[in-house]
């Protein structure tokens, strides 16, 4: 992403911000797990009522557990933009919030009860997971700023998200997934309906 006004923006002193969002898709019967590490970390990032802290550890918990799932690695995309300007940035951020709040099924209830006598024993495992993670920091990640539509470069991709929290470069973190609630489905034609970005790893 470099590029002539990188470069005269770098000269002057300006700082870089990038905003980037990855999706990873997750599919076999032993995806449901990870559903249960994703809704506990948005539990967790809601009781600490937005402690950047808990947000961070959350994603990194995250982040391990998807490197560890490599074997169920379907699909991935990822989407982003540098900026000059922390509102810019800010605002470009909000917009991929929103969008990934939008997608099917990426609305969790942290506040539903769990002793409802109606629920069913069993519910039914959905086979497919995505994940959609928006990061806003400052400076460079050449690991996150190109495709990561590869296995391979995936992999650095999220290790790189890991590394930006523990070198205290995050600005900002949301994760969201589809579907994030047991019991919900996501089928073949869903996925390609709603996360027409994602391309084969």
């Amino acid at each position: 992403m470099s590029s002539l006004r990188d470069r005269f923006n770098q000269f002057t002193g300006k700082t870089r911000y990038v905003v980037s969002r990855v999706f990873v898709h997750l599919s076999g019967d032993e995806v449901a797990p990870l559903l249960g590490v994703l809704n506990r970390a948005g539990l967790q990032a809601v009781e600490s009522e937005g402690d950047f802290g808990v947000i961070g550890e959350g994603l990194v918990e995250i982040c391990q557990n998807i490197l560890q799932m490599n074997a169920y690695w379907q699909s991935a995309a990822n989407e982003g933009n540098v900026f000059w300007n922390e509102g810019e940035a800010g605002d470009y951020f909000t917009e991929l919030y929103t969008d990934s709040a939008q997608r099917y099924l990426s609305e969790p209830d942290y506040n539903a009860s769990t002793d409802n006598p109606n629920e069913p024993l069993s519910l039914p495992v959905t086979r497919n997971l995505v994940v959609m993670i928006a990061v806003a920091f400052e400076g460079e990640a050449p690991d996150l700023e190109t495709n990561l539509a590869d296995r391979e470069a995936l992999e650095y991709g999220l290790k790189t998200l890991i590394n930006l929290y523990y070198q205290e470069r995050l600005l900002d973190i949301q994760v969201h997934f589809s579907p994030a609630r047991l019991g919900d489905e996501l089928n073949e034609e869903q996925l390609l309906l709603n996360f027409p970005e994602l391309v084969p790893v």
